[in-house]
């Protein structure tokens, strides 16, 4: 029964409905709240990785065409020399809010590590190499605002790259910074450390390295603030707030489980009750029409959303910075919940036919997409190993899945066509053939028979719904109780039958 009938049935309040839909409002707005916030602080460490790329790599441009590479020695060696003058003159050259971090009162050094094959020889000219494998790491450090005198930083540091050994060169420094922005959305400013890597690649040894900027980012909370007119209330305000939703949803989850524990509780009567009477066996079908699947998609959606809400406190509290897992658990959290909307349209039988739908074929449907996966993936690493070479879609394993899904929604398909190179008449025609195949099996066929799955589902439904063609087993059982309850829990309709929730009154059981 639903919490309507449940309501004529037996004159009680749906509570479990109420804290439903009070779940919905409050879960939105703290996510809209957490949102924001994690917007904010997404954009300022975006902005700040963009500032340290034109700080520090010589010659950057916003939206260059392919990646920042180096291809000659005198660059390398120019562009290191480069980052340690900036960093050195930073506070400077940035009108930013950056500062140097330190420790113990004194600044952390600015690092250079270069790691190279221990020894080897390599001459092309006479096709030998002699490579130790075992790989070497050398490094010195500059201290913020060091001045080395006459002659510059070239002539006091020691530091020299054998590119025939090189591996890679990595540049460490550590920068710390406040973000004001916040103060805006009356939210208390925080303290960033950005600890900055600048890589130098030529694991490849292809005459070209790759040059890239990362940041690994901690927020916490700084150590003395004064903002005029703020007290902190409302961090205390959310901190609340966050305290209710985790109380709303521990109080649904408890609700939830125990009607889950009473439904199979019955499901176990019911079965001793057919083999015992009947001399008959429950099916499973029949079997988990005792489980209500809402009660378990609510159990999950309260679990992530009370361990999100936890995560959620930690950052706001500064004991925690993982935005990235709070906002997968309530983002996923969130998105159970409005899926759980479709329950309640669900009393209502004009909507009922998409859960009916979506409930009849999704078994069809798993068993036609787990053919369906052999064929993809057969497609997936004939693609990789032949065209991998000659097309930049097809260069890893990752990106023909992503190529070929894209092409079966209609998505990019010219452009994959025309960025064939044609260097070789053979894999030209391969490549001809094994797109025109794939576009025309999975576009004309596969999607075809999977849509006609859901269609077919669709109308069989349909013509149930209309000629009213019976049901299962278990609710023909059920629509055959006409016990009348003596319990007084239950109220009675007008012609005097029961609306005892079946089969307890079936079973006799008071």
């Amino acid at each position: 029964m639903n919490p309507c009938e449940k309501h004529k049935a037996r004159g009680r309040t749906p509570w479990k409905l109420v804290l439903q839909v009070l779940k919905i409002a409050i879960i939105t707005f703290q996510l809209v709240s957490f949102g924001l916030s994690n917007e904010m602080m997404v954009a300022f460490k975006e902005d700040n990785l963009v500032t340290f790329r034109h700080l520090f790599l010589k010659g950057y441009k916003d939206q260059q065409l392919g990646k920042y590479a180096l291809y000659r020695r005198a660059d390398v060696n120019d562009h290191i020399y480069y980052i340690i003058n900036k960093y050195i003159d930073l506070q400077n050259l940035t009108f930013g809010n950056l500062a140097y971090e330190t420790v113990g009162g004194k600044y952390t050094p600015l690092s250079v590590c270069q790691e190279k094959y221990r020894n080897g020889s390599i001459d092309p000219e006479d096709e030998t190499f002699d490579i130790d494998p075992h790989i070497d790491k050398d490094c010195f450090s500059v201290y913020p605002m060091q001045s080395f005198g006459h002659g510059g930083l070239s002539t006091h540091v020691n530091f020299s790259l054998d590119f025939e050994r090189l591996i890679s060169v990595r540049v460490y420094f550590t920068l710390k910074t406040i973000n004001l922005q916040t103060m805006r959305h009356h939210e208390l400013p925080d303290c960033y450390k950005f600890h900055i890597r600048i890589l130098f690649d030529n694991c490849a040894h292809s005459g070209k390295i790759m040059v890239g900027v990362e940041n690994d980012v901690k927020i916490y909370e700084c150590r003395d603030w004064n903002v005029e007119g703020t007290s902190g209330k409302n961090d205390y305000l959310l901190l609340s707030f966050d305290s209710v939703v985790i109380l709303s949803c521990f109080t649904s989850l408890i609700l939830c489980m125990r009607s889950i524990t009473n439904g199979v509780r019955l499901q176990l009567e019911f079965s001793v009750f057919s083999l015992t009477f009947y001399n008959k066996t429950v099916s499973w079908s029949d079997r988990m029409e005792f489980v209500n699947g809402w009660y378990i998609l609510i159990i999950a959606s309260d679990t992530l959303t009370v361990a999100g809400s936890a995560l959620k406190i930690g950052i706001q509290t500064k004991y925690l910075t993982n935005y990235d897992v709070c906002s997968i658990l309530l983002g996923t959290a969130t998105m159970l919940v409005w899926v759980g909307v479709i329950r309640y349209l669900g009393f209502f039988k004009k909507y009922n036919i998409l859960i009916l739908t979506l409930r009849a074929a999704f078994p069809n449907v798993i068993r036609f997409c787990c053919c369906v996966a052999m064929m993809y993936l057969g497609y997936c690493f004939c693609g990789w190993i032949v065209l991998g070479p000659y097309h930049d879609k097809f260069r890893t394993l990752d990106k023909v899945t992503e190529c070929l899904f894209s092409l079966i929604n209609g998505d990019d398909m010219y452009a994959t066509f025309l960025k064939m190179r044609s260097k070789s008449y053979m894999v030209w025609l391969f490549s001809r053939l094994y797109l025109y195949s794939f576009i025309s099996l999975f576009i004309y066929m596969v999607l075809s028979l999977f849509v006609a799955l859901i269609t077919d589902t669709y109308e069989t439904i349909k013509h149930h719904q209309q000629d009213k063609v019976a049901v299962s087993v278990l609710q023909a059982f059920i629509a055959e109780c006409r016990d009348q309850p003596d319990s007084g829990r239950y109220q009675i309709n007008s012609e005097g039958v029961s609306c005892c929730v079946p089969p307890y009154c079936c079973l006799g059981v008071n």
